[in-house]
């Protein structure tokens, strides 16, 4: 079978290099990583993306060109095991493995405090990052961020419903939880994600967060000291409704929490101009 996402996640590559995006693979922690790389025009500092899991660098494409306009860089990394990055090698799958390598990444690729744009699982982790190497994070901005302490129950069938796709209709049913309204080419060929979320390491990754419960933890919140921004979308259908007031009860008092008309779980994908848009204003109020 034709791996047709697969092909046109190769064409649009292709199309971002064409524009002067700069696609390489890096060597971190060991690790091979394929990351994006775009010289802005601004003078904020450098954005760094971080898809969540199963997605990729590509997910952010349509942002990296008004991020330009008003940063330095841009720049998106494939975790392990995503997008063009090869499975991680020399340890085990786990979510612990995974932020280190984007601890290094930063270290080693980045090399400055960046404003940090984490979505899904990238948010969560882009937590841990402002809690654990605060000099690495100039802002955080949360995207429907995943580590809320949910309910027994609750997050496992969120995490089931995204590996355990096996008919062309419960493909469609995930494709339009993750848009507040899901392109129809994504839904005639949403069987295709079936691809994204089979891989061994987003199955590994799932199981760890199902068996551990990892969640962030409210002091982990609690200690973040720098500009933080949470968007949730009012049409978010993916992750449950308790994790934005568990957020909203844990983070610190001066983080801004706002909930967006027409964001679904991935805005930006489906609004990447209105999220570039609330990027963009957050940074001239924190002044960045």
């Amino acid at each position: 079978m034709v791996d047709l996402l697969g092909g046109v996640q190769k064409v649009m590559r292709q199309m971002l290099v064409a524009r002067g995006v700069e696609s390489t693979l890096v060597r971190v922690a060991g690790q091979t990583l394929h990351s994006y790389r775009l010289e802005g025009e601004g003078s904020g500092p450098p954005v760094l993306l971080v898809h969540g899991l199963g997605g990729s660098a590509n997910g952010f494409a349509r942002t990296f060109f008004g991020l330009a306009k008003r940063f330095r860089r841009v720049l998106a990394v494939d975790l392990p095991g995503h997008g063009f990055s090869p499975e991680l090698c020399g340890g085990p799958i786990c979510v612990q493995a995974h932020f280190d390598v984007l601890q290094a990444y930063c270290r080693q690729v980045v090399q400055e405090p960046a404003y940090v744009v984490g979505n899904s699982l990238g948010g969560a982790m882009a937590v841990e990052l402002g809690a654990q190497a605060p000099e690495l994070v100039r802002a955080l901005a949360l995207v429907a961020p995943a580590g809320a302490d949910l309910p027994p129950g609750r997050i496992d069938a969120v995490l089931k419903d995204l590996i355990e796709v096996h008919s062309a209709s419960e493909a469609r049913a995930l494709t339009r939880r993750l848009f507040h309204e899901a392109p129809v080419p994504l839904l005639l060929f949403s069987h295709e994600l079936r691809k994204f979320y089979g891989t061994p390491t987003v199955r590994a990754l799932a199981q760890e967060a199902i068996e551990a419960r990892a969640a962030l933890r409210p002091e982990v919140l609690g200690s973040l000291k720098m500009p933080t921004l949470l968007l949730w979308g009012a049409s978010e259908k993916l992750l449950p409704y308790e994790s934005l007031d568990y957020f909203r009860a844990h983070l610190p008092a001066h983080a801004q929490v706002q909930v967006v008309e027409g964001f679904g779980h991935v805005p930006q994908m489906e609004r990447p101009a209105e999220l570039v848009s609330h990027l963009v204003a957050f940074a001239d109020g924190a002044g960045l």
